[in-house]
């Protein structure tokens, strides 16, 4: 019908396959997550691990809700199957995940979502239904981006009404979590620059990332050719374009690395120039908080903050200049050198030239090379006692900046032996007096 089917899966006994899996079995797509309506949820989740290799546990046991966590991430989740099974598929969000499949493969479509898939068409079940959980608002945009279906237009209206009465508190807004997760499936995506900006064109932007907005209709000019949220855009486009396998941390940093103009955004009163002094660090200030709010772990925040801070350095001019950058940025690379190209490329206004496209690679060719000749920090010539002895000190904040100095110093090549990190303790220490 669309295709190739995958083979099913093996059944539990008396269950029905639905939602996501049911309809990417019709579309010919392997699933790695299982949805599965069954009798006996606690049974066929132990049988499903005996068979699978994996693990079986309560979601919820009050409700009968399991999952079993198989090898190679696939997972099972395993919940009581109704009385009235159509009833059920009529209560979920869009016709295609509204269907279901028996081990003989027969087709449960109340819904008509067969004929959606076949015209690419994402459709809602009903209004209620996306009225029913606001989230189903961003799943419209994720699937768009996802499956490659377009929402029909009476669908797309219902979504832009759930958007509003979210906006005018008419509707409770979703837990952040669960927005979280919508985001970096959408944002896991090839098409993820498209679908940011269809969550704009939906209204659901200004809920989730509204400082990203106030990028629409700020000219930047010079080497810009597009307003800075057109560019943030075009330089997610042109990170996935080049890395695909970027990591989310580093998409987050695309989208958001230039935030922080909208707010710094400053014109000479004499010679009329914009400029943005100061939005690399006003934008991994912003950064922190959107992502802190969305509930993403801290280490991201930190990183993704630090990625948009650091993203306006300037290249080195020489191999010395590239170990030392590549010493002082060694924790963000390569991911630093990735988001900086993408910024470069996203950006082709009328300052944009050749020879400046030459100068900034060879740049990168520098960095490139003081990596890969130096992977990994050099161990360190001296420790902290060491040190401390030298310096005559206690433990404290100098001990620490005399071996950031030396460890530089090391990474330079400008020391290689322990009688050299001595020597030149001794002389930041004589440049460098206490008082």
């Amino acid at each position: 019908m669309f295709g190739r089917r995958a083979p099913l899966p093996v059944f539990p006994p008396g269950a029905l396959l639905v939602g996501g899996a049911a309809r990417d079995w019709l579309r010919g797509v392997p699933a790695k997550d299982f949805d599965w309506a069954v009798p006996d949820p606690a049974g066929a989740a132990q049988g499903l691990a005996r068979v699978s290799g994996g693990a079986a546990f309560p979601l919820d046991a009050e409700r009968g809700y399991w999952r079993v966590s198989a090898p190679g991430g696939v997972q099972h989740d395993l919940v009581p199957l109704p009385v009235d099974v159509t009833a059920d598929l009529l209560r979920r969000d869009f016709t295609v995940n509204a269907l279901g499949v028996w081990a003989d493969g027969r087709v449960l479509d109340p819904a008509g979502g067969r004929a959606d898939l076949r015209s690419r068409r994402l459709r809602m079940v009903s209004r209620e239904n996306l009225r029913a959980d606001p989230l189903r608002a961003w799943r419209a945009a994720r699937f768009e981006g996802t499956l490659g279906f377009r929402l029909e237009v009476e669908t797309e209206a219902a979504v832009r009404e759930v958007a509003v009465d979210l906006g005018a508190g008419l509707l409770p807004m979703p837990a952040w979590e669960r927005v979280r997760d919508e985001l970096h499936a959408l944002l896991g995506s090839e098409g993820a620059a498209r679908g940011v900006a269809r969550l704009e064109e939906l209204g659901l932007l200004v809920l989730t990332v509204p400082e990203l907005r106030e990028g629409l209709g700020v000219a930047q000019g010079g080497f810009h050719h597009l307003d800075v949220f057109g560019h943030s855009l075009e330089a997610l486009h042109q990170l996935l374009a080049r890395r695909p396998d970027a990591p989310l941390t580093l998409r987050w940093a695309a989208l958001l690395h230039d935030v922080g103009k909208a707010r710094t955004r400053a014109v000479d009163p004499v010679t009329g120039r914009v400029s943005f002094h100061g939005h690399e660090r006003v934008g991994a200030e912003l950064s922190a908080g959107i992502l802190t709010r969305l509930k993403l772990p801290g280490d991201e925040v930190r990183r993704v903050s630090a990625l948009v801070g650091a993203h306006m350095l300037p290249l080195p001019a020489n191999e010395r200049e590239a170990r030392r950058f590549v010493h002082r940025r060694r924790e963000l690379l390569p991911d630093l050198l990735s988001l900086m190209l993408a910024d470069r490329e996203a950006a082709r206004g009328p300052a944009s030239s050749e020879a400046s496209r030459r100068t900034y690679a060879r740049g990168f060719e520098r960095v490139l090379a003081a990596l890969e000749e130096q992977p990994s920090a050099p161990p360190p010539l001296l420790g902290g006692q060491e040190i401390m002895a030298l310096l005559g000190v206690p433990p404290g904040p100098r001990v620490g900046m005399a071996a950031r100095a030396l460890a530089e110093a090391a990474a330079l090549g400008e020391v290689t032996t322990p009688d050299g990190a001595r020597a030149f303790v001794r002389d930041w220490a004589d440049g460098n007096p206490t008082t």
